[in-house]
Formats: C-alpha cells, sequence, structure tokens
C-alpha cells in the first residue's frame, strides 16, 4: 500500500487554506441558520401567524424543515473539513483512506474534504 499524497508543500498550504476558508464560511452559515430558526420559532410561539392558509409564502413548518436540513448539511460538512484538516495535521491528507494511493491535487481542489481517490470513490459509488 502506498502512503505518499504527492502534493507539494505549496499546494499543501494552498489546500489547508481552502479548507480553513471553508470551514469559516461554515460557521458563518450555521450562525445565520440558528439565527433564523429561532425567528422562525419565535414566530411560531406568538401564535399569531396563520402561516398554514398563507398563499404568499411557504409555511413556517415549510421554513423550519427547511432550516433544520441546511443546518444538518452544514454540520456535516464542519465534519468533514475538521477530518481533512486532521489529516492534514497528521500527515495523511491526500491519501486515499482506502487504497493508500494518492488522492490527486486537481480532485482535491474540486473536493477538498476527499477521503478517496477517483479510482476507489467509483468503486464505492458505482
Amino acid at each position: 500500500m502506498v502512503t505518499d499524497s504527492d502534493l507539494t508543500e505549496t499546494e499543501l498550504a494552498e489546500l489547508a487554506e481552502l479548507l480553513n476558508a471553508r470551514r469559516a464560511a461554515d460557521v458563518a452559515e450555521s450562525e445565520h441558520v440558528a439565527e433564523s430558526l429561532g425567528m422562525v420559532l419565535s414566530a411560531r410561539s406568538e401564535g399569531t401567524a396563520d402561516d398554514e392558509h398563507d398563499p404568499e409564502g411557504p409555511t413556517m413548518s415549510y421554513e423550519w424543515t427547511r432550516l433544520q436540513t441546511v443546518r444538518s448539511e452544514t454540520a456535516d460538512d464542519i465534519k468533514a473539513v475538521d477530518a481533512a484538516l486532521e489529516r492534514v495535521a497528521n500527515g495523511t491528507y491526500g491519501v486515499c483512506m482506502r487504497c493508500g494511493r494518492p488522492i490527486g491535487t486537481d480532485r482535491l481542489r474540486a473536493r477538498p474534504t476527499a477521503e478517496l481517490c477517483i479510482a476507489c470513490a467509483r468503486t464505492v459509488d458505482g
């Protein structure tokens, strides 16, 4: 099993910066969603909104579900980014977790949280 990522120090630094920027954006999105959930919860608890019969927009139940989905997806992405940053810290970033071969810089730029090389990803997904 091969265990080298083939990433240069410059590429590794670039990708780590990309991961950190993505994490910061995810945290900001998570905070925004939490505020929005608070507003929906407040509106629902006031009991004055008859959103189920409002033809002008989505219901509060729909909005609550949508925001919860976004919150879950954001939390999952933060976990994936944190796992990738952990791999950067321990020197295994850019190494396929299945076969041990390099993942490839282009794939990591497109999907910086990738844990599998393209061949293994195709096998797992296919």
